[in-house]
């Protein structure tokens, strides 16, 4: 199962040009609850003195709430831009440069893994959450936190938003495309049952998920068996 239509290079160098309005963007379009789900997940999986890696960690948020968790964190993530501005918040945690397809670590190098609005930009699905495995350790859980797209009331309001006004941001913000590839990535991504399906492919077990933010969130948590 691919996740997107883009090629690496492509995403990352996407990435890379929208860097510098990431975190900005991101508060806007969640209201700021997106602060809130990060230390959700985080607090679903790890606890004190784990070895944490955060994927796909973007300007590091997730891994700054991973931290709070009492974690010892490692982030990761193949844009370089997105990588400065993270070791900028953090520079005592160990930032690495890498896919998360094709991790650098040996197996079982973690305790916790958690990855937030990243796993869908995998080429991948499957083969990523099968890396993720493979570096934890027996027993160790990975959160994922992703958008979704809710079934309910907020459906229409959703559609309007995510398919209308996002794209319409890029026209006036730096890397205009991937403010039309994040509505499109999400319309192709798994929902949260077949989400929970391809974890357990992947080899977690016990795997649940959580909606948040009136189901346009999905928080999925499983255990490496």
């Amino acid at each position: 199962m691919t996740s997107g239509t883009l090629a690496p290079d492509d995403v990352r160098t996407m990435f890379d040009r929208i860097a510098p309005v990431y975190d900005a963007m991101n508060r806007a379009m969640t209201l700021g609850l997106d602060r809130k789900w990060r230390a959700l997940t985080a607090g679903a999986v790890v606890s004190p003195g784990m070895r944490v890696l955060d994927a796909c960690c973007g300007t590091g948020d997730l891994a700054l709430a991973d931290a709070r968790a009492g974690g010892r964190v490692t982030g990761v993530d193949f844009s370089v831009e997105m990588l400065a501005r993270a070791e900028r918040k953090a520079p005592e945690f160990d930032w690495v440069q890498a896919d998360a397809a094709a991790l650098p670590f040996p197996d079982a190098s973690f305790d916790a893994v958690t990855v937030g609005f990243g796993i869908r930009n995998l080429a991948d699905l499957e083969g990523g959450l099968r890396e993720l495995a493979r570096v934890l350790v027996p027993g160790g859980k990975l959160g994922c936190l992703e958008i979704t797209r809710p079934r309910g009331i907020l459906r229409p309001f959703f559609r309007l938003w995510f398919d209308g006004l996002v794209p319409a941001a890029g026209k006036v913000l730096p890397g205009g495309a991937a403010y039309s590839y994040l509505p499109a990535s999400v319309r192709r991504f798994p929902g949260p049952e077949d989400l929970a399906r391809a974890m357990e492919a992947a080899g977690f077990a016990g795997v649940g998920w959580r909606l948040l933010g009136g189901g346009i969130v999905a928080l999925h948590v499983g255990r490496r068996a």
